[in-house]
């Protein structure tokens, strides 16, 4: 069964570069597709690569994973965004350290 119990709509804060970590070994009433979501998600995982590595379509993993967070096997993190502009001491380094060369 891969809809949730009372097959209502369900809007998590998911989106395709929300990082999956499992917080639980798969529980005995645990579907198949929320084991495989559970053994791959020992380490931090992207929706979108869970949706890629299951072959399921996003809407699916997402209503998935939905009922997981809920039940406490699962946890969703943003992803760590890097600085979109590099720091000016590192440039230049980098740039003096050309220059030397």
């Amino acid at each position: 069964m891969v809809a949730g119990p009372d097959g209502g709509d369900r809007d998590a804060d998911l989106d395709l570069v929300t990082l999956i970590v499992a917080r639980a070994e798969p529980p005995p009433s645990a579907t198949p597709e929320q084991s495989a979501l559970l053994r791959l998600c020992t380490t931090p995982l992207s929706v979108v690569e869970l949706s890629a590595y299951l072959n399921l379509p996003f809407s699916m993993i997402t209503v998935l994973l939905t009922d997981m967070l809920t039940a406490g096997l699962v946890t969703a993190r943003v992803p760590i965004v890097r600085q979109a502009v590099a720091d000016r001491s590192i440039l230049e380094a980098v740039m003096h350290g050309l220059q030397r060369l």
